[in-house]
């Protein structure tokens, strides 16, 4: 039976701005519980509360509703209508119209883009997200993920070169030393850090993006537990209050890599209500 992809996108959309994942949940609750300074643990619970509130009426989490960004993975035999990205582009303004998302969509030319001379359209749904990443996966089906990002998290992101001198310890030494600088610029923590690890820029900002799509706070690695205790030993705390949790995870993907003293690495510390993500899998029976 052949589904409405508009219509999934959109729901897709709604659901990743106004609901909290059960892994953030269970982290928020952790948090909460290992939390020692009396105002951050206090702005735990708010930020929980404020996620129930979004949740029941269907609300954004946060005022900066964010871009979105599309993953879409392909099975290797999935046969689809070449439709579907123009479908998934309508779902995407067909949610940011419902939401509603924050318009912030700039009016004019390049230039007059760049220096926002023109002012901004009225309409949340101009709110375009960038060219579709697209990957392909096993089997068949595809499977769509939404992320919304919003502004500061990208203020405070950083992709540059690591000489990694043949030890992992280097590369993630050196990214902490840019966590370290950004994060207590944040404003909205707790974070949660997400890494990408590739040989180009291109593909240490995909491989970030992935990190955000499959990451598991309920299921953290080793490099992502020492990541999150590193930046935990900062005492920046819920929302800079100082305390014991400034993270309340972390996100990384690695990637194929060349033979090279350099690592492309992606960093960006996703905030307090993010990343904000919701995922769609549709079967080849459903396509049609």
């Amino acid at each position: 039976m052949l589904v409405n992809i508009k219509e999934l996108v959109k729901d897709a959309v709604i659901e990743a701005s106004t609901t909290f994942r059960e892994d953030q949940i269970k982290a928020y609750q952790r948090a909460v519980e290992m939390e020692e300074n009396d105002n951050a643990r206090w702005v735990l619970e708010l930020l929980l509360e404020n996620a129930e509130v979004a949740h029941c009426n269907k609300v954004p989490l946060c005022d900066d509703t964010g871009i979105p960004h599309v993953l879409v993975e392909l099975g290797v035999r999935t046969k689809f209508n070449p439709d579907l990205f123009n479908q998934i582009e309508e779902g995407i303004s067909l949610g940011l119209i419902k939401l509603p998302g924050r318009p912030m969509a700039v009016q004019g030319d390049d230039i007059g883009r760049i220096e926002q001379s023109q002012g901004l359209y009225n309409d949340p749904g101009k709110v375009i997200p960038p060219s579709v990443l697209v990957d392909k996966m096993d089997g068949e089906g595809v499977k769509i993920h939404v992320l919304m990002l919003g502004g500061g998290p990208e203020i405070r992101s950083h992709t540059y070169r690591v000489f990694h001198q043949r030890d992992h310890g280097n590369l993630f030494k050196e990214a902490l030393t840019w966590m370290r600088s950004e994060i207590p610029k944040l404003g909205c923590t707790p974070c949660i850090p997400a890494l990408g690890i590739g040989r180009t820029h291109f593909e240490a900002s995909s491989l970030m993006l992935k990190a955000m799509a499959y990451g598991n706070l309920n299921h953290q690695s080793l490099i992502e537990k020492k990541i999150t205790n590193a930046l935990n030993n900062t005492n920046v705390g819920a929302l800079g209050l100082g305390g014991s949790v400034t993270a309340l995870g972390t996100m990384v993907k690695v990637g194929p890599q060349r033979a090279s003293g350099v690592r492309i690495v992606c960093m960006r510390p996703c905030c307090c209500v993010e990343p904000r993500k919701a995922s769609i899998y549709l079967s080849q029976d459903s396509l049609e």
